[in-house]
């Protein structure tokens, strides 16, 4: 079997063990009595389109929508929202769904 490109094992659905451990962090800040720090929700693998696709007339579709799948949307009991993307290494596909994250949907995300 061909390794992964970064060399990224699949841990628990996860598509790194360093994802993986993040997700249990996650998971026991849902114990925290600091509403700034308890966490309330954790969604995995969030699709935000950034670019939607082009059709023609005709209704086919002449070029693919482009969206950025974030590895976790948490929501704070303070009611604060975080997309967070656990990165190893920032390609340069990465850096600009990055920037287009915060041009089109207004959002920053936190990388860990």
């Amino acid at each position: 079997m061909k390794p992964n490109k970064y060399r990224n094992r699949k841990t628990r659905g996860f598509d790194s063990k360093r994802e993986a451990d993040f997700y249990d962090k996650l998971c026991c800040l849902k114990n925290a009595t600091n509403p700034a720090e308890r966490v309330v929700q954790i969604e995995t693998q969030v699709k935000f389109e950034l670019i939607p696709a082009q059709r023609g007339a005709d209704g086919k579709v002449i070029e693919r929508a482009c969206a950025y799948i974030a590895d976790f949307r948490v929501t704070f009991a303070d009611g604060r929202v975080e997309v967070i993307d656990v990165k190893g290494m920032k390609t340069d596909v990465y850096k600009i769904k990055k920037k287009l994250m915060l041009q089109v949907h207004g959002i920053q995300i936190k990388e860990v």
